[in-house]
C-alpha cells in the first residue's frame, strides 16, 4: 500500500461560482490547463487568499484585479487584436 492509497479523497474545487463576486466561472486546473495559469501571484496573495477562500479558487476577472494591486504579483497582458487586412484594390 502506498502513502497516495492512504490519504482521504480531496475535494473536487467547487467550478460554479466565484465566492469573491459570485459570478460563474470554470476552473480548469483538474483537466491540466485554465485561464489563469499565465498569473504569478506574489506569496502574500496566495497565503491571503487561501486564508479569505481555503480550497476555492476565483474568477480570472476578480484574480486579475487583485492580482494587479498587489506588487508581487505579475498578470500578462491581454493578446493584442490584429491589425485589420488592408484593403485590396484601393
Amino acid at each position: 500500500m502506498n502513502a497516495a492509497s492512504s490519504l482521504p479523497p480531496q475535494p473536487s474545487l467547487d467550478n460554479t461560482a466565484c465566492p469573491r463576486c459570485g459570478g460563474g466561472f470554470h476552473c480548469g486546473v483538474d483537466e491540466g490547463w485554465c485561464a489563469c495559469f499565465g498569473t504569478r501571484l506574489g506569496e502574500g496573495l496566495k497565503a491571503q487568499l487561501a486564508q479569505r477562500w481555503p480550497g476555492q479558487c476565483l474568477c480570472l476577472r476578480c484574480l486579475t484585479e487583485l492580482a494587479r494591486q498587489d506588487p508581487d504579483s505579475h498578470v500578462p497582458d491581454a493578446p493584442k487584436k490584429p491589425d485589420e487586412p488592408p484593403l485590396l484594390g484601393v
